[in-house]
């Protein structure tokens, strides 16, 4: 098992490298979630659609946190109390799902889960042993959430440089774009790809 956390300004590629690793799962049960900032207020809200392709797994775990965790993701009525009995319920579920191959775990956006959700999550993360579970968190640059304050191993993903960005230029639109337009287009990019390739698409 194991947990990473790629941190980095919008648009320098985070969502790109969860792609690129889902691509690269071969063999793996991938769930993928990304926080949206209009749900951040909604309870557990990034947690429901995360596990809702293995919701069936929620019958193995022990009863009371079957429970709690129906609870939380609201397939069964009550009050989400105890947040230590959810945390170990995502863990075990996950676990239950790896007892049939290696899971690949996918949370884009990080900084706009919901609040309980990124608290199970970071909770689940600090416990990863042996289980053949992996995380992958992209977190925006300068968030403090629980997620930051989890201290995960991170990686920060920086911008490309002016080589670089010209060289993903070329390899885009070819010998389309004028020597000095591209230059003009890195300066403004400041090194985030998304922007370069936005600017180039409108030029």
């Amino acid at each position: 098992s194991g947990v990473l956390v790629l941190r980095g300004d919008a648009g320098v590629g985070k969502s790109a490298l969860l792609d690129l690793a889902a691509d690269n799962a071969a063999g793996m049960r991938v769930l993928r979630v990304a926080g949206v900032e209009q749900e951040s207020e909604l309870t557990f809200a990034a947690l429901h659609e995360l596990l809702r392709p293995v919701a069936s797994h929620i019958d193995r775990i022990p009863d009371v946190q079957a429970h709690a965790l129906r609870v939380a993701v609201g397939l069964a009525p009550g009050v989400a109390e105890n947040r230590f009995v959810i945390g170990l319920a995502v863990l075990n579920l996950l676990g239950d799902v790896a007892n049939n191959g290696p899971v690949l775990c996918l949370v884009d956006d990080a900084q706009w889960l919901d609040q309980p959700s990124a608290n199970a999550l970071a909770f689940v993360a600090r416990r990863l042993e042996a289980e053949g579970i992996v995380m992958l968190f992209s977190l925006r640059e300068g968030d403090v959430g629980s997620l930051a304050r989890a201290r995960l191993p991170e990686r920060t993903v920086r911008g490309l440089g002016p080589a670089e960005a010209e060289r993903v230029l070329v390899e885009r639109f070819g010998a389309g774009i004028a020597p000095e337009v591209r230059r003009s287009i890195v300066e403004s990019a400041q090194g985030l790809p998304l922007a370069l390739l936005v600017v180039a698409a409108v030029v």
